[in-house]
């Protein structure tokens, strides 16, 4: 696992922060949104103007709150999926947390 991102909660229940990788600096930002099913994102995600994901609000198994996080960009060889977690350490933080996905 590692961390892509940091971010704040803002006023409207999204988010603000930046990703940051090797090869991905920018500054994004998680609307929250209206889905009209309840299978629909519960965000949109925004690096300027551009909308470049979507975040699904789920539960862990110890109950606590994430975000599931699909970016993708077509300059992205394959789309980016990680999750936004409160950090355990810092009140009001959050890390977006990225795993390589493994075959099954």
């Amino acid at each position: 696992m590692a961390t892509i991102g940091s971010f704040k909660k803002d006023e409207n229940g999204g988010f603000t922060g930046a990703i940051n990788t090797l090869t991905l600096t920018s500054k994004v930002r998680f609307v929250r949104t209206e889905s009209e099913s309840d299978k629909g994102p519960s965000h949109r995600l925004f690096a300027g103007k551009t909308d470049i994901g979507a975040a699904w609000a789920k539960t862990s198994r110890e109950g606590k709150p994430y975000l599931s996080a699909k970016v993708d960009d077509p300059s992205f060889p394959a789309a980016i999926y990680a999750t936004l977690i409160e950090d355990a350490e810092t009140a009001g933080a959050f890390s977006l947390i990225w795993s390589r996905r493994t075959a099954e």
